[in-house]
């Protein structure tokens, strides 16, 4: 439950009329649009696969050779996946060139999806990532390869602590990183203590080399409306000065009965483009208020009959609010060829209030009781990197040596108060709404909490990628030094729990290269991981020992130009944390072990059709469990089948038309270490439309989309052994209009 993870994409034939269309498109757009798709009057493809708008003017014969394509700006066919990103010490690389499974998604993926959220956009998109809590629920965090990653260790331009601590808005962001595995090696430790899976990374948006104004509006089927402006320019010379700047908002009833939603973002990137010397300064805020919004809940017994998609759990006092201010610099330095210095750092100001109702299913009398929870919670950090990254040769062996180190600081004060549990009786299907119960315990002042918690991690990190064979062969050898601090107070200021552990974790990662565009690749990685603190009632603020987490990875990367494919074998082994559902007690004891495979897809196979496709599967199995009679069960929460299928493809008789399909599939999962109780497969179908054209000489774009257009109801999640809900069917339609 949030509220306790706070304390944690030509042949005319058709006869239509271009001209009628766009009279009619031009009415629909004052202010807010209808439609769906990519093109115009006359079409051309560009280097990623999109069509772009063109006016009927008189023919001009112009010659003329294109700019080629930086490395680390080249995607797949369509442009949604890239096939370089920036990889923390490593910096950018080509990622067919790499021991790691990591996809990057563009920001074209991101708004072709009308995703609202990274959480929501991932999910739809890529079969190694679940939600475990979804938006309506106040946190989105992330299972990937069967651990969770929660949105507090999510990094923003490489950063740990930085990022809006329980989900992050797209609006701002450029680019999705999503690296599968564990990764501290790369990235460093974060200062929440998961991400053993996988991590997750979001770079705010910069400008481009191309002036931009674009204005995009919107509304759902349920009454949510809202406006987004984005704006990019560069000056100088020779365009060393850009500036970004992004402005959103958005609110209104959700698709969840009761449930309202409002949504601000106002985002400043500026960055300066030397000849040696570059600069990046960057300012994110970011407000969200979730009025009677859905919860999690715990189940005994047996799993309930799952209610209408609509439902609500929420009574009407219930709500949260949550707001984040940021602001990050860096800059990188050549200061001798082949090498570069670099720094980047930045600070947070986190602010979170609100009142919560979980409610609690008892199988053996088919009744749900609730209690109501109130807290708030600060926070600040700092997070800070840097180091050298250098290129050179020893005789035939080619050399890529990185030497950085990170800090990451974190002060968390809390408060909170709780009514008596039970509370209230209350009905999953048909909630009766209660008063506000009264308080009966509590601890720390809401008005101004005290601190509760101080986390430290610092990290120095050394590598070397050695190249043989004309760089066929790359082998990366290196080693990170951790050191994880953590402090605990009680409500009172009195110190209550302490750890200070330092491990170095060693790196081996191969890469063989048969061809150019096909590698095959080994990791063994290590990392020290913050063993966290309890957020459960039971046993809340309670400091687990740090843990040691270990993997091994085989995997393969093919790159056919427009199209590519990847698949990896992996396991992963870390100690296990369980939640009580009847005494709420959360605890370690023994191991789990995750092994699984992963297939992916992405690109463009077929010119006008677009796919991001895949599948995978993990065995999770509990070792030495806290019950012995529960070990070899499945790890809670862990399904063992995902697949993702989505596409995208170009209408061929109607210019400017694209439709858009996805299909979503989630396992059976178990709610409980014994696995007694267990939720069924579920999937999801997303529809949608794309259509652009020119109105009065303007780039207008409309898209449509609808998630879950069955309006199936399902459990989505038992993570963490709480139950969650899919959301319900969520119609948007937006209209973005480039002046």
């Amino acid at each position: 439950m949030a509220a306790l993870d706070s304390n944690r994409h030509i042949r005319p034939v058709l006869s239509v009329s271009a001209s009628a269309v766009r009279r009619a498109l031009f009415l629909l757009s004052m202010p807010i649009a209808f439609g769906a798709g990519v093109a115009h009057a006359q079409s051309s493809t560009d280097t990623t696969g999109d069509t772009k708008t063109q006016s009927a003017l008189p023919g001009v014969a112009v010659s003329a050779s294109s700019a080629p394509v930086a490395p680390e700006q080249a995607t797949f066919g369509g442009g949604q996946v890239a096939k370089a990103t920036s990889l923390g010490v490593l910096g950018t690389q080509q990622l067919i060139n790499v021991p790691f499974s990591v996809t990057s998604y563009t920001a074209k993926a991101i708004q072709n999806k009308q995703s609202q959220t990274v959480g929501d956009f991932l999910q739809a998109t890529d079969p190694n990532v679940r939600v475990s809590m979804n938006s309506g629920q106040f946190a989105e965090n992330y299972t990937i390869r069967g651990f969770q990653l929660y949105s507090d260790d999510v990094s923003i331009n490489g950063l740990f602590g930085l990022t809006p601590r329980q989900m992050v808005l797209s609006d701002a962001v450029s680019r999705v990183d999503l690296f599968k595995g564990t990764n501290a090696f790369v990235n460093g430790a974060p200062a929440g203590g998961t991400g053993v899976g996988g991590g997750v990374n979001v770079e705010l948006k910069h400008a481009d080399d191309k002036p931009l104004t674009e204005v995009t509006t919107k509304v759902s089927g349920s009454g949510q409306v809202g406006a987004h402006l984005d704006v990019g320019r560069r000056f100088g010379s020779n365009d060393q000065f850009g500036i970004r700047f992004n402005q959103s908002d958005d609110g209104g009833e959700t698709a969840v009965d009761k449930q309202k939603q409002y949504n601000k973002t106002t985002a400043v990137g500026l960055d300066w483009r030397g000849e040696k010397l570059r600069l990046t300064a960057d300012f994110l805020y970011q407000r969200m208020k979730i009025d009677q919004g859905r919860t999690t809940f715990t189940a005994t017994g047996a799993v309930p009959s799952v209610p209408s998609a609509t439902s609500t759990f929420a009574q009407p006092w219930t709500n949260s609010n949550l707001e984040d201010t940021i602001g990050m610099v860096g800059a990188e330095y050549d200061f001798a060829p082949g090498w570069t210095a670099y720094v980047k750092g930045g600070a947070r100001h986190g602010n979170e209030h609100g009142s919560y109702s979980s409610p609690a299913y008892s199988g053996a009398t088919n009744t749900a009781t609730a209690y109501r929870l109130t807290t708030a919670f600060k926070e600040d950090s700092t997070s800070a990197m840097g180091g050298i990254r250098g290129k050179f040769n020893t005789g035939p062996v080619s050399h890529q040596f990185n030497l950085g180190g990170s800090i990451v600081s974190v002060d968390q004060k809390s408060a909170y108060t709780f009514s008596a549990f039970p509370a209230f009786n209350t009905d999953l299907s048909n909630v009766v709404d209660v008063p506000r119960p009264a308080d009966a315990s509590g601890a720390g002042n809401l008005g101004d909490p005290g601190t509760i918690e101080q986390v430290v991690n610092r990290s120095i990190s050394v590598s070397d990628t050695l190249g043989f064979l004309n760089d066929r062969v790359l082998l990366t050898v290196g080693a990170r030094r951790q050191e994880l601090r953590q402090q605990t107070y009680g409500y009172t200021g009195t110190q209550s729990g302490m750890y200070d552990q330092s491990v170095t974790t060693p790196i081996f990662g191969l890469v063989v290269k048969p061809q150019d565009n096909l590698s095959v690749y080994f990791n063994r990685a290590e990392a020290l991981v913050q063993g966290g603190v309890s957020s459960s009632a039971g046993n809340i603020g309670q400091v687990f020992a740090p843990y040691r987490s270990r993997q091994l990875e085989l995997g393969s990367k093919y790159d056919l130009g427009r199209f590519g494919t990847n698949v990896a074998l992996f396991q992963i082994e870390q100690p296990a944390t369980y939640t009580d559902p009847t005494t709420l007690v959360t605890s370690q004891g023994g191991k789990q072990r995750n092994r699984g495979v992963e297939v992916g897809f992405y690109g463009e196979p077929i010119k006008g059709l677009r796919l991001t496709a895949g599948a995978s599967y993990t065995d999770a199995k509990l070792l030495k469990a806290s019950t012995a009679a529960n070990d070899g069960n499945t790890g809670v929460g862990v399904p063992a089948w995902l697949a993702n299928i989505s596409a995208d493809y170009d209408i061929p008789h109607v210019p400017g038309l694209a439709v858009n399909a996805a299909w979503i599939y989630t396992s059976r999962q178990y709610l409980d270490e014994a696995n007694t109780l267990s939720i069924g497969a579920w999937s999801r179908f997303d529809v949608g439309a794309r259509y652009a054209t020119q109105v009065l000489g303007k780039d207008v774009t409309v898209r449509a989309t609808v998630q879950n257009v069955a309006n199936r109801s399902y459990w989505a999640s038992t993570y963490g052994g709480y139950l969650s809900m899919g959301n319900p069917r969520t119609f948007w339609l937006s209209l973005t209009t480039d002046f």
